[in-house]
């Protein structure tokens, strides 16, 4: 069943990606009134733990769907790859929440690990993050605008290579920011 036109997947594609970066910007940019959210001082503190439960979640998914398609398991591929795009809503529905309400966590560790360590980690993490977002959108769509048969001869396959080893990276990267705000320091 088709849920998506395929001649609309590339404006699809750009609206969600626009309007999805464009609410963790304005998070980060502190442009969300803190009046707009309901403030849960335990939910706040239980963020960056629980987002790393998704990550990792994430991350065995993202390999379970992978295997799943190279064995030519397209429905266990497609419901792995469901779980890994709703535990990275969650994440990031968590992650907004949180950094609306608490801007972004300080680095509290020595300056050289700062600087040499957890800032090019976190900006590739980011840079990961955001180039990965309408790739994601986009193999999604694809995914659900066709029939299994033509999905094969569409780009999902090239794009989702892509998508799926920048995401693994990304929050393999987002495990170490977090290991080095949470844990080491």
């Amino acid at each position: 069943m088709q849920l998506v036109s395929k001649q609309r997947v590339p404006l699809l594609t750009a609206v969600l990606s626009i309007v999805s970066l464009g609410l963790v910007f304005s998070a980060v940019g502190g442009a969300v009134p803190e009046w707009a959210l309901p403030r849960n001082e335990t939910l706040i503190a239980l963020v960056p733990h629980l987002n790393v439960v998704f990550s990792v979640g994430a991350i065995l998914a993202i390999v379970g769907g992978w295997r799943a398609i190279q064995q030519g398991d397209v429905e266990r591929h497609r419901n792995r790859m469901l779980v890994a795009f709703g535990l990275f809503a969650a994440f990031l529905v968590f992650y907004l929440y949180r950094v609306a309400l608490e801007g972004p966590q300080a680095f509290e560790g020595p300056e050289t690990i700062r600087q040499f360590v957890y800032i090019p980690t976190l900006a590739i993490h980011i840079l990961l993050a955001v180039i990965c977002v309408p790739l994601l959108f986009y193999v999604l769509l694809i995914a659900v605008s066709r029939p299994v048969e033509e999905i094969y001869r569409s780009r999902h396959r090239s794009v989702g290579q892509i998508a799926a080893a920048l995401w693994l990276i990304s929050f393999s990267l987002g495990i170490v920011v977090y290991a080095m705000l949470y844990v080491l320091y």
